[in-house]
């Protein structure tokens, strides 16, 4: 039996069965993984915005939506709720957290040819202001810095809806050139 199957635990301090409930639905992740492995960054990230290829199920979770993409900059938005909150009433940091290390990590992968990845290596955070159900949408931006050959560095800035800079964040992604390995 799953954690999903299972009935409401009885409150004993009176503070009632669950009253909210969250669906999450989401895409075959191998349609996107493939297109991935075998299409430009840019017109990847292109086609998960325009809706021709699946959104990763981690962005069906969170709700999270590509509004632009272009080399180097990508700028997601996302509505939070009280299903992300902290046991003190605002939504938690690591919310905040994957989103920030979503957008670095997709700025990045915009400039990427077919058939080369990446993985993050690091994230470093900074929390400038609480983030709510009634902030309005959140907006994250994230730009490459620098661009190697094995590494790029990229920023984040995430503000909520009344244009107020919630949180920054720096990071750096390992590029993983796949094209090397197929061809022997």
């Amino acid at each position: 039996m799953t954690d999903v199957d299972r009935e409401p635990v009885a409150r004993p301090y009176g503070w009632g069965a669950p009253s909210r409930s969250r669906l999450v639905t989401w895409g075959d992740p191998s349609v996107s993984s493939g297109a991935a492995a075998s299409t430009a960054g840019l017109e990847f990230l292109s086609g998960l915005r325009d809706g021709t290829l699946p959104p990763a199920p981690i962005a069906s979770l969170f709700g999270l939506r590509i509004r632009e993409v272009e080399a180097g900059r990508v700028v997601f938005e996302f509505d939070p709720d009280e299903s992300f909150y902290n046991p003190i009433g605002t939504v938690h940091g690591g919310v905040v957290c994957t989103l920030a290390d979503t957008v670095i990590g997709c700025a990045v992968h915009s400039t990427l040819d077919a058939g080369v990845g990446y993985t993050s290596i690091d994230l470093q955070v900074s929390y400038l202001a609480p983030l709510t159900a009634t902030s309005g949408t959140v907006v994250a931006t994230g730009r490459v810095v620098r661009a190697g050959r094995r590494v790029a560095f990229g920023r984040a800035e995430i503000a909520d809806g009344r244009d107020r800079v919630i949180a920054e964040a720096s990071g750096s992604c390992l590029i993983m050139d796949g094209r090397a390995a197929a061809t022997g």
